[in-house]
């Protein structure tokens, strides 16, 4: 995550776990290469769910609560709402148990890796990132938002 501007936003540690979560959901070479292969410096698929609604109870309610705050604006956390409903919606069908392969062999993964994709790409570029660089390991994500 170098070079993002970790303190412009006031629950900055929430946006960077979204973030991490949101860029390896939304990228499809990414989670062949990681997830299927079981690369476990990225965490699994699991993981990422939980990083993208662990704090932010974003499964609750709307990304909008949180705008000013995790979310830059009102389109960011549309974008972020839409991506988490897909998600996990996935989830709820498949469980949340299940291997990546349910996820990714899924009717409904390629429309919910493009709502990430979006929601990734906006808040990419407005921390400043090139939003096709490769997502950190978890371990960078840890040093990060170390308190």
């Amino acid at each position: 995550m170098g070079g993002m501007p970790l303190n412009d936003m006031p629950w900055w540690r929430w946006r960077a776990n979204v973030r991490s979560a949101l860029h390896m959901l939304s990228d499809p070479v990414f989670q062949q290469e990681c997830w299927v292969a079981g690369r476990e410096e990225y965490g699994d698929l699991t993981d990422a769910v939980y990083r993208l609604v662990e704090d932010t109870w974003l499964d609750n309610w709307s990304a909008e609560k949180y705008v000013g705050t995790v979310f830059r604006d009102s389109g960011e956390a549309a974008l972020v709402d839409v991506a988490v409903l897909r998600v996990l919606r996935i989830m709820h069908q498949v469980g949340a148990d299940a291997p990546v392969s349910a996820y990714l062999e899924h009717h409904g993964w390629p429309e919910a890796v493009r709502a990430a994709r979006e929601a990734h790409v906006r808040m990419a570029v407005g921390d400043g990132h090139d939003p096709d660089a490769p997502p950190p390991p978890l371990a960078v994500l840890e040093l990060a938002t170390r308190y």
